[in-house]
């Protein structure tokens, strides 16, 4: 049964690439056809996967956002089934890192927690926010060191990673690229039209990310449609 549906996948990859003269697929999203998706990986390859339980404009994104205290996860999926598209959240919370640990093993809770998110949501796609300046040199280090084991989590589980700036997700979800927490977890609520705000407010950053992303995703395949 894998040999075959890897073969017809196959099958319809070289169909495009003929019909196409080259199927392009940009570093961090996909293009689905019938039930095989494929997605743009870093090194310029397409990966190919069996989309199950979604539907073929659909996309589950898994947004990561970064701190040495908290790092926030939120998973969101567009749902074109509906009369009216939407954004789905299908869940959303926080790895919650102890001082007493050491560096090392907060490193190590970080990777195994969102691994296992990962493993568990199942996205099409993990996005993260980029890399910031900040004026303290010694938080910006530790920070990246937790970006660095997020985007490890990525590659380990064979995710596609897209990142965008802090100004761009903002504008994405709140269409203000300095608004504060407070406004973009009111309006990731309204956006995926939850009871409440979600908390902490990590959690709400990283379903921004994701949020941005699908909607860059459905923009991008606007335009593909157009032209």
């Amino acid at each position: 049964m894998v040999a075959s549906y890897a073969s017809r996948a196959h099958r319809v990859y070289e169909a495009v690439k003929g019909f196409d003269k080259g199927l392009s697929v940009p570093v961090g999203y996909c293009i689905r056809l019938k039930k095989i998706a494929f997605y743009g990986l870093p090194d310029g390859r397409v990966r190919i996967r069996r989309a199950a339980g979604l539907h073929s404009d659909d996309m589950r994104v898994m947004g990561i956002d970064c701190g040495t205290e908290l790092t926030g996860y939120g998973v969101v999926e567009t749902d074109s089934t509906a009369r009216t598209p939407m954004l789905v959240c299908r869940g959303y919370g926080a790895v919650r890192l102890s001082k007493q640990k050491t560096m090392a093993e907060r490193l190590l809770q970080v990777f195994e927690e969102l691994t296992g998110q990962m493993r568990h949501h199942q996205p099409d796609v993990v996005a993260i926010e980029e890399v910031f300046y900040s004026v303290n040199a010694k938080s910006a280090l530790k920070l990246g060191q937790v970006r660095g084991v997020a985007l490890l989590a990525a590659a380990t589980v064979g995710l596609p990673l897209a990142e965008y700036a802090p100004l761009t997700i903002k504008s994405s979800v709140v269409g203000y690229g300095l608004a504060s927490k407070e406004q973009v977890q009111f309006m990731v609520a309204r956006l995926l039209e939850l009871d409440k705000p979600p908390e902490p407010a990590d959690a709400a950053d990283a379903l921004a990310v994701a949020i941005c992303h699908l909607h860059t995703a459905q923009t991008l395949a606007m335009q593909a449609r157009l032209s």
